[in-house]
């Protein structure tokens, strides 16, 4: 997410924090560790992810603990870096109601079904057919030749390329899965990102797809996207893939090119699925898959030895009685 440059003294006192470090030290972007870049704000609060951030491009980072700051980097001390980095996301760009002032545009070439609400600086591409019932929110871009099947939500911020299918029910855009615990609750980070979505992209009905906390979700040209799939925040997926229905696939991950996606298979959060690969149905993706291969079970591992690791499960009655002859039912003599 960028921002107008700021130095990083004048990002201490929006946040009312102590400055460690350059004060002068130039601030273009607010980021998530995972995608900071040189100018970004990021913050850190636990232990294990300091090394991280410390090491990370980021230029500023908010911090809970007062150490000396890198070379080159700018520390900003608070008592809450989580609260102070939704701070600066608010400050940046504020937060829309959900009842948003709509368009008073018109829309040569689109056909627009009865009560569809359309934000304002949102523009729709002639030859899109937008269903009954959909709500599509401001500063939007939906591409030539679009259909949007009744009853889709569209949230703030959103590109959608030309060619794409959104099937009924789907909501493009909703609020990022992504809290703190604390002792007396939860508290949200705030999402400020986009959706973006490629060109011949389609998606099935009562699939969702949140935006980015600080920077975007990607849909790449030609996937395609079955019904009752989530897509979590910041998640980038490539080129020409495939994602079959009940498939979850939490924040900031990465599925490269060409990646099929079978019914109910698991992603959890910072995992990288190279190019081409395919994960049979059920599975759970724990760890990182390298691209071209086969994989299945829980934990995804390749299909073939998944499959002889379950065959074997079989055996293990008759490998029991083999190693103990003395149970009633024995038969030493028994050959696996």
């Amino acid at each position: 997410m960028k921002i107008p440059i700021h130095k990083a003294r004048e990002i201490a006192e929006l946040v009312g924090g102590s400055l460690i470090g350059d004060g002068e030290v130039l601030v273009t972007g607010i980021n998530e560790i995972h995608r900071v870049e040189p100018g970004d704000v990021t913050f850190t609060d636990v232990p294990k992810y300091l090394k991280r951030a410390l090491e990370s491009p980021a230029s500023v980072i908010l911090i809970n603990q007062i150490i000396e700051a890198p070379p080159g980097k700018a520390l900003i001390y608070t008592p809450s870096p989580f609260r102070s980095f939704n701070l600066l996301l608010e400050h940046f760009c504020p937060s829309l109601t959900p009842a948003f002032s709509p368009s008073q545009e018109s829309y040569p070439g689109v056909q627009i079904g009865m009560h569809v609400v359309i934000g304002q600086n949102t523009y729709i591409e002639p030859g899109c057919q937008i269903g009954h019932n959909t709500v599509i929110g401001p500063d939007c871009y939906i591409g030539r030749n679009t259909i949007i099947y009744p009853g889709v939500v569209i949230g703030a911020n959103t590109y959608i390329g030309s060619h794409v299918v959104i099937q009924s029910g789907c909501v493009i855009g909703g609020e990022a899965f992504y809290y703190k615990r604390t002792p007396i609750g939860s508290e949200r980070l705030l999402s400020k990102g986009r959706v973006i979505i490629g060109d011949y992209v389609e998606i099935g009905a009562n699939t969702t797809i949140d935006r980015g906390v600080t920077s975007d979700t990607y849909i790449g040209d030609h996937t395609k996207i079955d019904n009752l799939v989530q897509i979590g925040h910041d998640t980038f997926i490539g080129r020409n893939c495939q994602i079959a229905a009940q498939v979850g696939i939490a924040g900031a991950c990465v599925i490269e090119d060409g990646v099929i996606l079978w019914g109910q298979v698991g992603v959890p959060s910072g995992v990288r699925i190279g190019p081409r690969a395919t994960v049979l149905a059920k599975s759970g993706v724990l760890t990182s898959l390298e691209g071209g291969k086969v994989y299945f079970g829980f934990i995804a591992k390749e299909v073939k030895k998944a499959w002889r690791e379950i065959a074997s499960m079989g055996r293990l009655p008759r490998l029991l009685r083999v190693l103990d002859p003395n149970s009633s039912n024995g038969h030493p003599e028994e050959k696996l």
